[in-house]
């Protein structure tokens, strides 16, 4: 069992957004952690206050790849100064295989996580 983490920030608050920042990071995280959707236990989206045209999960089943996996959609809390329009992922995943996580921080929100990235 592994927990994996990521997050993109959406270039405006749109479904079609939505479903391309997603799809991106659905595929960058299995891709990055050689794993399958059916390898995904579950997976926990937020979003930012700002972010309202459309549910991560509906994106990451429809545009992402992860049809089958089962998911949730919550709000992050609106501290001031957060980064805008971000989409943020925990999921669960069962591989049967060790292995360094690799987690996935896309387009703006790299800046959460700068020690991730060289």
């Amino acid at each position: 069992m592994r927990g994996i983490r990521g997050a993109t920030q959406i270039e405006a608050n749109t479904v079609v957004a939505m479903e391309d920042g997603v799809a991106e990071l659905c595929r960058a995280i299995t891709e990055a952690n050689h794993i399958e959707p059916g390898e995904i236990v579950w997976a926990i989206f937020t979003v930012t206050h700002d972010l309202d045209a459309d549910f991560p999960a509906r994106a990451a089943r429809v545009k992402g790849g992860w049809g089958t996996v089962p998911m949730i959609c919550s709000r992050e809390i609106p501290v001031p100064g957060s980064l805008p329009r971000t989409v943020r992922v925990l999921i669960h995943v069962d591989s049967g295989r060790p292995g360094e996580v690799k987690h996935v921080y896309l387009r703006g929100a790299r800046v959460l996580r700068p020690d991730l990235h060289t």
